[in-house]
Protein backbone atom coordinates (compact mmCIF):
# COMPACT_ATOMS: atom_id res chain seq x y z
CA UNK A 1 0.00 0.00 0.00
CA UNK A 2 1.00 3.61 -0.46
CA UNK A 3 -0.49 6.65 1.24
CA UNK A 4 -0.26 10.06 -0.42
CA UNK A 5 -0.38 12.97 2.01
CA UNK A 6 0.20 16.73 2.07
CA UNK A 7 2.42 18.82 4.32
CA UNK A 8 2.50 17.41 7.84
CA UNK A 9 2.53 20.85 9.40
CA UNK A 10 -0.79 21.89 7.84
CA UNK A 11 -2.76 18.95 6.45
CA UNK A 12 -5.25 17.84 9.09
CA UNK A 13 -6.95 15.34 6.80
CA UNK A 14 -3.58 13.80 5.92
CA UNK A 15 -2.91 13.33 9.63
CA UNK A 16 -6.17 11.42 10.00
CA UNK A 17 -5.42 9.16 7.05
CA UNK A 18 -1.86 8.56 8.27
CA UNK A 19 -2.96 7.70 11.79
CA UNK A 20 -5.56 5.31 10.37
CA UNK A 21 -2.86 3.59 8.34
CA UNK A 22 -0.65 3.33 11.43
CA UNK A 23 -3.53 1.97 13.49
CA UNK A 24 -4.16 -0.75 10.90
CA UNK A 25 -0.74 -2.25 11.59
CA UNK A 26 -0.25 -2.80 7.85
CA UNK A 27 2.91 -1.76 6.05
CA UNK A 28 2.50 1.26 3.79
CA UNK A 29 4.72 3.56 1.80
CA UNK A 30 4.31 7.23 2.65
CA UNK A 31 4.44 9.74 -0.22
CA UNK A 32 4.32 13.43 0.67
CA UNK A 33 3.47 16.02 -1.98
CA UNK A 34 3.84 19.67 -0.83
CA UNK A 35 0.45 21.36 -1.02
CA UNK A 36 -0.12 24.18 -3.48
CA UNK A 37 3.41 24.09 -4.90
CA UNK A 38 4.36 23.58 -8.54
CA UNK A 39 4.63 19.80 -8.12
CA UNK A 40 1.18 19.71 -6.52
CA UNK A 41 -0.46 21.72 -9.28
CA UNK A 42 1.25 19.73 -12.05
CA UNK A 43 0.22 16.39 -10.57
CA UNK A 44 -3.36 17.62 -10.32
CA UNK A 45 -3.34 18.68 -13.95
CA UNK A 46 -1.67 15.64 -15.48
CA UNK A 47 -3.26 13.05 -13.20
CA UNK A 48 0.09 11.46 -12.42
CA UNK A 49 1.62 10.65 -9.07
CA UNK A 50 -1.49 8.94 -7.68
CA UNK A 51 -3.51 12.13 -7.07
CA UNK A 52 -6.40 10.94 -9.19
CA UNK A 53 -9.33 10.20 -8.89
CA UNK A 54 -9.62 12.46 -5.81
CA UNK A 55 -9.34 15.71 -7.82
CA UNK A 56 -6.04 16.38 -6.11
CA UNK A 57 -7.26 16.12 -2.52
CA UNK A 58 -5.30 14.21 0.11
CA UNK A 59 -5.01 11.72 1.70
CA UNK A 60 -5.24 9.00 -0.92
CA UNK A 61 -4.61 5.31 -0.27
CA UNK A 62 -3.51 2.98 -3.05
CA UNK A 63 -3.72 -0.74 -2.31
CA UNK A 64 -2.72 -2.50 -5.48
CA UNK A 65 -5.40 -1.58 -8.01
CA UNK A 66 -7.71 -0.26 -5.31
CA UNK A 67 -7.74 3.48 -4.66
CA UNK A 68 -9.49 5.00 -1.66
CA UNK A 69 -9.71 8.73 -1.00
CA UNK A 70 -11.21 10.74 1.87
CA UNK A 71 -9.82 9.99 5.31
CA UNK A 72 -13.03 8.42 6.64
CA UNK A 73 -13.26 6.09 3.66
CA UNK A 74 -9.61 5.16 4.16
CA UNK A 75 -10.18 4.37 7.82
CA UNK A 76 -13.23 2.22 7.07
CA UNK A 77 -11.43 0.42 4.25
CA UNK A 78 -8.56 -0.43 6.57
CA UNK A 79 -10.94 -1.48 9.34
CA UNK A 80 -12.53 -3.95 6.91
CA UNK A 81 -9.08 -5.37 6.14
CA UNK A 82 -7.76 -5.83 9.67
CA UNK A 83 -10.88 -6.08 11.85
CA UNK A 84 -13.21 -3.35 13.02
CA UNK A 85 -12.36 -3.83 16.70
CA UNK A 86 -8.93 -2.35 16.03
CA UNK A 87 -10.63 0.99 15.33
CA UNK A 88 -14.00 0.96 17.08
CA UNK A 89 -15.08 0.16 20.66
CA UNK A 90 -16.40 -3.37 21.16
CA UNK A 91 -19.28 -2.20 23.33
CA UNK A 92 -22.30 -1.40 21.15
CA UNK A 93 -23.28 1.76 23.01
CA UNK A 94 -19.73 3.11 23.04
CA UNK A 95 -19.34 2.24 19.36
CA UNK A 96 -22.51 4.15 18.52
CA UNK A 97 -21.20 7.26 20.21
CA UNK A 98 -17.74 6.90 18.66
CA UNK A 99 -19.24 6.62 15.19
CA UNK A 100 -21.41 9.68 15.80
CA UNK A 101 -18.44 11.72 17.05
CA UNK A 102 -16.35 10.76 14.04
CA UNK A 103 -19.17 11.59 11.63
CA UNK A 104 -19.73 14.95 13.32
CA UNK A 105 -16.04 15.78 13.13
CA UNK A 106 -16.01 14.82 9.47
CA UNK A 107 -18.94 17.07 8.55
CA UNK A 108 -18.99 19.91 11.07
CA UNK A 109 -17.01 22.66 12.82
CA UNK A 110 -16.52 24.78 9.72
CA UNK A 111 -15.85 27.90 11.77
CA UNK A 112 -13.08 26.27 13.83
CA UNK A 113 -11.48 24.88 10.69
CA UNK A 114 -11.53 28.25 8.92
CA UNK A 115 -10.39 30.48 11.77
CA UNK A 116 -7.90 28.07 13.32
CA UNK A 117 -6.16 26.03 10.60
CA UNK A 118 -3.84 23.28 11.77
CA UNK A 119 -0.31 24.54 12.20
CA UNK A 120 1.72 22.04 14.20
CA UNK A 121 4.84 24.19 14.53
CA UNK A 122 3.21 27.37 15.81
CA UNK A 123 2.13 28.52 19.26
CA UNK A 124 0.02 31.70 19.39
CA UNK A 125 -1.30 33.67 22.33
CA UNK A 126 -4.30 35.95 22.37
CA UNK A 127 -6.24 34.08 19.71
CA UNK A 128 -9.31 36.03 18.59
CA UNK A 129 -12.16 33.73 17.67
CA UNK A 130 -15.76 34.30 16.70
CA UNK A 131 -18.79 33.18 18.66
CA UNK A 132 -19.32 30.43 16.08
CA UNK A 133 -15.82 29.05 16.67
CA UNK A 134 -16.30 29.30 20.44
CA UNK A 135 -19.48 27.25 20.08
CA UNK A 136 -17.53 24.65 18.10
CA UNK A 137 -14.95 24.43 20.88
CA UNK A 138 -17.59 24.11 23.59
CA UNK A 139 -19.36 21.38 21.62
CA UNK A 140 -16.16 19.39 21.14
CA UNK A 141 -15.20 19.67 24.81
CA UNK A 142 -18.68 18.47 25.74
CA UNK A 143 -18.33 15.41 23.54
CA UNK A 144 -14.89 14.67 24.93
CA UNK A 145 -16.22 14.96 28.48
CA UNK A 146 -19.09 12.56 27.83
CA UNK A 147 -16.91 9.99 26.07
CA UNK A 148 -14.29 10.06 28.81
CA UNK A 149 -16.85 9.92 31.63
CA UNK A 150 -18.92 7.10 30.15
CA UNK A 151 -16.40 5.00 28.27
CA UNK A 152 -12.87 6.17 29.06
CA UNK A 153 -12.14 3.96 32.05
CA UNK A 154 -9.83 1.61 30.17
CA UNK A 155 -7.14 4.17 29.32
CA UNK A 156 -6.35 7.83 28.67
CA UNK A 157 -8.08 8.18 25.31
CA UNK A 158 -11.67 9.11 24.46
CA UNK A 159 -12.97 5.56 24.67
CA UNK A 160 -10.15 4.20 26.80
CA UNK A 161 -7.86 2.74 24.17
CA UNK A 162 -6.65 4.61 21.09
CA UNK A 163 -9.09 4.32 18.20
CA UNK A 164 -11.10 5.97 15.46
CA UNK A 165 -12.40 8.87 17.56
CA UNK A 166 -8.89 9.80 18.65
CA UNK A 167 -7.69 9.61 15.06
CA UNK A 168 -10.39 12.04 14.03
CA UNK A 169 -9.91 14.52 16.86
CA UNK A 170 -6.09 14.51 16.71
CA UNK A 171 -6.00 17.66 14.52
CA UNK A 172 -8.32 19.36 17.01
CA UNK A 173 -5.85 18.60 19.79
CA UNK A 174 -3.18 20.25 17.64
CA UNK A 175 -5.39 23.29 17.03
CA UNK A 176 -6.20 23.73 20.73
CA UNK A 177 -2.47 23.68 21.51
CA UNK A 178 -1.52 26.00 18.65
CA UNK A 179 -4.02 28.71 19.56
CA UNK A 180 -3.64 28.39 23.32
CA UNK A 181 -7.25 27.54 24.14
CA UNK A 182 -7.92 27.15 27.85
CA UNK A 183 -9.56 23.78 28.51
CA UNK A 184 -10.73 21.90 31.62
CA UNK A 185 -8.38 19.55 33.42
CA UNK A 186 -9.82 16.38 31.92
CA UNK A 187 -9.26 17.80 28.42
CA UNK A 188 -5.70 18.81 29.28
CA UNK A 189 -5.00 15.24 30.39
CA UNK A 190 -6.50 13.82 27.21
CA UNK A 191 -4.59 16.24 25.02
CA UNK A 192 -1.34 15.39 26.80
CA UNK A 193 -1.94 11.68 26.26
CA UNK A 194 -2.60 12.32 22.59
CA UNK A 195 0.39 14.60 22.07
CA UNK A 196 2.72 12.12 23.80
CA UNK A 197 1.53 9.20 21.67
CA UNK A 198 4.49 7.90 19.70
CA UNK A 199 2.74 8.35 16.35
CA UNK A 200 1.83 11.97 17.10
CA UNK A 201 5.38 12.60 18.23
CA UNK A 202 6.71 11.19 14.95
CA UNK A 203 4.30 13.35 12.93
CA UNK A 204 5.23 16.48 14.92
CA UNK A 205 8.96 15.86 14.50
CA UNK A 206 8.51 15.50 10.73
CA UNK A 207 6.35 18.65 10.60
CA UNK A 208 9.01 20.64 12.41
CA UNK A 209 11.60 19.54 9.87
CA UNK A 210 9.55 20.69 6.87
CA UNK A 211 10.80 23.74 5.00
CA UNK A 212 7.52 24.88 3.45
CA UNK A 213 5.56 27.85 4.79
CA UNK A 214 1.98 28.43 3.63
CA UNK A 215 1.13 31.99 4.58
CA UNK A 216 -2.62 31.42 4.38
CA UNK A 217 -2.33 29.07 7.36
CA UNK A 218 -0.12 31.30 9.50
CA UNK A 219 -1.78 33.24 12.30
CA UNK A 220 -5.35 33.12 11.02
CA UNK A 221 -6.95 33.37 14.46
CA UNK A 222 -4.64 36.12 15.68
CA UNK A 223 -5.39 38.72 12.97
Amino acid sequence: MKLIIGNKNYSSWSLRGWLAAKQSGLHFEEIMVPMFGEEWQQKKLDGEGGLMPSSGKVPILWDGETVVWDSLAIMEYLADKVGRDRFWPKDETARGMARSMVAEMHSSYASLRQECPMNVRQRFSGAKISDATRQDVVRILGLWAEARARFGGGGPFLFGTFGAADIYYAPVVSRFLTYGFGVPGFAEAYMQAMWEHEWLQAWVAAAEDEEWVLEQYEGAATA
